[in-house]
């Protein structure tokens, strides 16, 4: 059984693309009710101040490496990237033209009719388990539920507040196999995820061609094929987001909760200083150290220190005093599985772990499992070799913390998001300064130690 602070223990929950809110109800209006109260009992407040006493969790900062799973209905067509629920609908693009191709028009056959292709017949959560612990994994992060709400807004986590049609078409497990409960995992694939604030922002792209989802996936009353003008959230979406929010943080207690970037749109700052106050002060009830990712390339959320910032494909250039985190995928170009990866090596990876480490930072891998519930070969084996990696170097990686000088050579990353293919490769003049608390540090991250010698 894996221990639970060196072991898969958190839930995804990323913005995304969501259903319409509905008017009040009793059981809402009393979970609005609870939130206040939760949050007004403290430690923190919804305030920014209150919320920088945030500490980062030391199964966190401690454990350096983690892998982040992108599955849904999308890894049925495998086709382009993640982005294909949307893109399909685009007139013009090749997910569009493989749509019409492979399946018929969209008019027919939606993203919808993906889901009872999507079986997961094969799913062995043992096996997961026993294949990220080996990888040198200390945590695990969940692209959520079934399929992807975040770009067609169908939601397949289990709220109180309403049920759109998705939930009846996911695959059902019990048993030893269920994504919940298998054995040697704890909530290895979660079923939640919270949502977007721009109402509109996924409706319009559906709308731009002609769909069998309608009535389903958007509640927009414009003519079909017109793009309507995005609606900045209002109180009623926002509030209605929040008491999801919460409602997941209450049923699943992750310990990460991700957060994409619309969430810096002004319109939600006090609802997100709620939920963060919320969440920080249920993990204190627990006596769980927990956290929130946040990014910044789509305007500022969270101020430094109110969360643990993360970097997607990318990397920073030197050292930062806050513990940030970099999601990439072990693939070129997509997150989920397609049938033609663009892989990045192995070598390439673990270059990146070392850079990334001695600035402070931890790694959030990114793998892409077949709709069957098994993950590709190539990228087990990507995984079994970090592993073995790692059993030799792990004392220069894990719980360790940066020195003054992160790495000597020629070679500089690209800093900032969507440069993880930018950089020059490391070299043998290139080697980063590990942050071990031993002498034998630049030795560790060479790999020449007794045991490799």
């Amino acid at each position: 059984m894996l221990r639970p602070r060196a072991a898969i223990l958190t839930l995804l929950i990323a913005l995304a693309g969501y259903a319409p809110s509905f008017s009040a109800d009793p059981k809402f209006e009393a979970y609005l009710k609870q939130i206040d109260e939760v949050v007004n009992r403290g430690p923190f407040k919804a305030d920014w101040k209150s919320l920088e006493n945030f500490q980062v969790p030391a199964w966190y900062i401690d454990g350096k490496f983690g892998i982040f799973i992108h599955w849904g209905a999308y890894s049925v067509p495998a086709f382009g990237n993640e982005w294909y629920p949307r893109n399909m609908y685009v007139a013009g693009s090749k997910e569009f033209k493989h749509q019409v191709e492979t399946y018929g028009p969209q008019s027919r056959f939606g993203y919808k009719d993906f889901l009872p292709m999507f079986k997961a017949e094969k799913f062995d959560a043992a096996s997961w388990a026993k294949l990220l612990r080996e990888s040198g994994a200390k945590y695990v992060v969940r692209w959520p539920s079934t399929t992807t709400v975040f770009h067609v807004r169908l939601r397949f986590h289990r709220v109180e507040r309403r049920k759109d049609g998705a939930e009846a078409r996911c695959p059902r497990r019990t048993g030893a196999g269920d994504p919940e409960r298998g054995p040697g995992v704890r909530r290895l694939v979660a079923p939640g995820r919270a949502l977007v604030v721009l109402r509109c922002r996924y409706e319009i792209r559906l709308r731009c061609a002609r769909s069998s989802v309608r009535g389903v996936l958007w509640s927009g009353k414009g003519p079909e094929g017109r793009r309507e003008p995005a609606r900045t959230a209002d109180q009623e979406f926002l509030e209605d987001w929040l008491v999801r929010s919460c409602q997941i943080v209450d049923k699943y207690q992750p310990q990460l909760i991700w957060f994409d970037w619309w969430i810096a749109q002004p319109p939600v700052h006090p609802y997100l200083r709620k939920f963060a106050a919320y969440y920080y002060n249920r993990g204190a009830e627990w006596k769980k150290g927990v956290a929130i990712n946040y990014k910044k390339h789509g305007g500022e959320s969270f101020p430094d220190g109110a969360g643990v910032l993360d970097i997607e494909r990318g990397q920073l250039a030197v050292i930062r005093p806050y513990f940030w985190q970099t999601d990439t995928s072990v693939s070129k170009n997509s997150w989920g599985y397609v049938k033609n990866q663009d892989y990045k090596t192995v070598d390439s990876l673990v270059d990146d772990l070392v850079d990334i480490v001695s600035k402070n930072g931890a790694l959030l891998l990114n793998i892409g499992p077949k709709p069957d519930g098994t993950i590709p070969e190539p990228e087990q084996e990507m995984l079994l070799e970090i592993g073995r990696w790692l059993k030799v170097n792990g004392a220069s990686i894990y719980g360790t913390r940066p020195w003054r000088v992160y790495g000597e050579g020629p070679t500089r990353v690209v800093e900032g998001p969507f440069g993880d293919t930018k950089r020059k490769p490391f070299t043998g003049r290139t080697y980063d300064s590990l942050p071990a608390a031993t002498c034998f540090t630049r030795l560790r991250s060479l790999g020449l130690t007794a045991a490799s010698s």
